[in-house]
């Protein structure tokens, strides 16, 4: 069972924080997909626990018990995670992130250097600005319309989150593939197993609860990052399938390309939900060396 934290942060706000494993090890601050929460998933749990690493999660401004932070930049989350380690009393963290998680992961790393050891980055949407013309090409119709409406701003997009909620909120496995029917590759559709597609909903549930945390990622997504790749100077490795339909693969190649000393996997025949589900345990092999001695 993970400790839940409400933590106090520096400016008045509250983050919502879960905390599992080993007690001695090393944090492994994990950041969410969008939408998503600080729910935390039995596979990632087991393997990092196998790791020796401590399981830290937690919900982005404005998701599922953290209060909102309007306007926030991707860059803003590295203050949150310094807060967080804070608390734990943690020197040193590893971190990583998915889909929308994945900025968010190499914001941490470019932000906090020092305490940084390796950042993981899977599933990663590449910045907007500057990609304007290539970055909706592939993804399924649900990620055209909502990042489309996202450009035009927040009334724009609300009204699309809002009908989107009502499909995930009393969702169940089979319910998850009807709500993300054109985002999904047959490849992904068949991982979505009993305890896969229960990790996945109760995710989506969490950060649909309130909309702020899903709103304000897609805005901070289609404005700059407030941090450029340049900026990153520890330990990158990033994964990306071929058949993403969330997050295409053109992205995974543009950032392997554009992050300074990035380990690149580009995973032939894996999905946006496949890639995790089949190389958790290899990307955390890939962590692991950099652990203090």
């Amino acid at each position: 069972m993970a400790d839940r934290i409400a933590l106090d942060l520096p400016d008045g706000r509250v983050l919502d924080v879960q905390v599992s494993g080993p007690e001695d090890g090393v944090p492994f601050v994990w950041h969410h997909g969008t939408p998503g929460c600080s729910y935390q998933s039995g596979d990632k749990a087991r393997k990092l626990a196998e790791h020796g690493l401590r399981y830290v999660s937690y919900s982005r401004a404005g998701a599922a018990g953290s209060t909102r932070n309007k306007g926030r930049t991707v860059a803003d989350i590295a203050a949150d995670v310094e807060a967080i380690a804070d608390h734990l009393g943690a020197d040193k963290i590893l971190t990583g992130g998915g889909s929308g998680g994945g900025p968010h992961a190499l914001a941490t790393g470019a932000g906090l250097p020092d305490r940084v050891l390796a950042v993981l980055a899977v599933c990663c949407v590449k910045p907007f600005a500057g990609q304007e013309e290539s970055f909706l090409d592939g993804m399924g119709a649900d990620n055209v319309e909502e990042f489309t409406l996202a450009l035009q701003g927040e009334e724009a997009l609300l009204p699309f989150l809002q009908k989107d909620r009502e499909g995930i909120i009393e969702a169940d496995a089979a319910g998850v593939i009807k709500t993300l029917d054109s985002l999904l590759p047959d490849v992904d559709r068949k991982v979505l197993t009993a305890e896969v597609g229960e990790d996945v909903i109760r995710n989506l549930q969490g950060g649909v609860q309130e909309l702020y945390g899903w709103m304000d990622d897609d805005l901070a997504f289609t404005k700059h990052w407030g941090f450029e790749l340049s900026d990153i100077r520890v330990p990158t490795y990033l994964w990306q399938g071929t058949e993403d339909l969330m997050v295409p693969f053109h992205h995974g190649e543009w950032l392997a390309e554009n992050i300074p000393g990035v380990v690149p996997h580009l995973e032939p025949g894996e999905g946006h939900l496949s890639i995790v589900v089949a190389s958790f345990g290899r990307m955390l092999d890939e962590l692991v060396p950099h652990l203090p001695r």
